[in-house]
């Protein structure tokens, strides 16, 4: 083989590697902290003396992965086609 389809082959087989480990953590976790509170679910005020809810992730400090978005807004079409 020539060097150009190794590193091909390669690259490819990284890059599937990387989609399924993050499908895999997707799957498992679906959450993710959310990154303007981060994972407090409180934010301080204006004035910086109180705190608020995070307006962003609704005060619970997380956030639902882009990956399972996507994932959950599939299974939404598909069961919305089947109907």
């Amino acid at each position: 083989m020539d060097t150009p389809a190794i590193g091909a082959g390669t690259l490819a087989t990284t890059a599937i590697l990387i989609t399924l480990g993050y499908a895999l953590a997707c799957s498992v976790g679906p959450f993710k902290a959310c990154r303007r509170c981060t994972g407090t679910g409180r934010r301080r005020s204006p004035s910086g003396r109180a705190f608020r809810e995070c307006r962003r992730c609704d005060g619970t400090g997380r956030r639902l992965r882009a990956g399972r978005r996507l994932y959950n807004r599939i299974n939404q079409v598909r069961r919305d086609g089947t109907r």
